[in-house]
């Protein structure tokens, strides 16, 4: 198991492929653990240097007391990169993993050739409605939210089969602290004017059943970044590397060609 340490924070990261190869960083939704790629990884091209991290308060990551802010999410993508000594990667992240990557982007282009943006926004709703979910965690936990999660995250055949379950329970068993400091995080996230002015290739990926991040939210952001690649996965929601991990892989694998950041390559 690798861990890194940083300075409030033990992160739990997995690391696959050559250390020479391209490297892809992966930075998970609210309330998942690395494993949210496990099949998008498994259908990329052989070579890469994959990276995957449970961010704080999250799967086998340490859990500082909450509330955490964006800034900090920044940092431990950041202070991971800087100690396995990767520049230039491609940094794939899904709703506030989304958000960390614009802000990972924003702050140090030396570590982010590319963005892969991903049913996500430079903000996410309100901070009332972060508040009051908040406030659901700390009077009946997670177990209380998880049905309403799932409606969000996912279309209505994929809540209605039993692969909704493992999704259910990895939520459920989230450190309560860790899903409201990140929720806190979030809610005093607004990257618009950040997010506007990168310069540099992004792919940007919607569901069309996302409850969570609706796709007319997620091409708003689009428009915001010049050259920003566009792709909407029909009869997925909130997760489509889950439910359609086949076409989540294509788009990333011709993004990836296409910027010249396959081995071999021209990046």
């Amino acid at each position: 198991m690798d861990c890194i340490t940083l300075d409030d924070v033990t992160l739990h990261v997995k690391l696959e492929g050559p250390e020479d190869g391209p490297p892809v960083l992966f930075a998970n939704s609210l309330g998942t653990d690395l494993r949210l790629w496990d099949d998008v990884v498994a259908r990329l091209p052989e070579g890469l240097r994959l990276i995957r991290y449970d961010k704080r308060g999250h799967g086998l990551s340490t859990c500082p007391q909450a509330p955490y802010t964006m800034g900090a999410l920044v940092r431990d993508a950041e202070g991971l990169l800087d100690a396995l000594e990767v520049k230039e990667a491609v940094v794939v992240g899904l709703s506030i993993g989304g958000m960390i990557a614009q802000g990972l982007a924003a702050k140090r282009l030396d570590l982010v050739r590319a963005v892969v943006l991903s049913n996500t926004a430079p903000k996410i709703g309100t901070r009332q409605m972060w508040a009051d979910r908040i406030a659901q965690i700390h009077s009946g936990g997670l177990t209380s939210m998880s049905d309403a999660i799932m409606e969000r995250w996912f279309s209505k055949p994929f809540r209605d089969s039993p692969a909704v379950t493992p999704w259910k329970r990895m939520v459920e068993v989230t450190p309560e602290a860790g899903y409201a400091g990140c929720s806190a995080a979030i809610a005093g996230t607004d990257f618009y004017t950040t997010t506007a002015a990168l310069r540099l290739p992004a792919l940007v990926i919607a569901g069309d059943q996302d409850g969570s991040t609706p796709p007319d939210l997620v091409r708003e952001m689009a428009d915001l970044i010049p050259g920003a690649r566009y792709e909407l996965i029909r009869g997925a929601g909130h997760l489509p590397c889950v439910e359609d991990p086949d076409t989540y892989a294509a788009h990333l694998t011709a993004f990836l060609a296409g910027i010249g950041h396959l081995p071999g390559g021209a990046g």
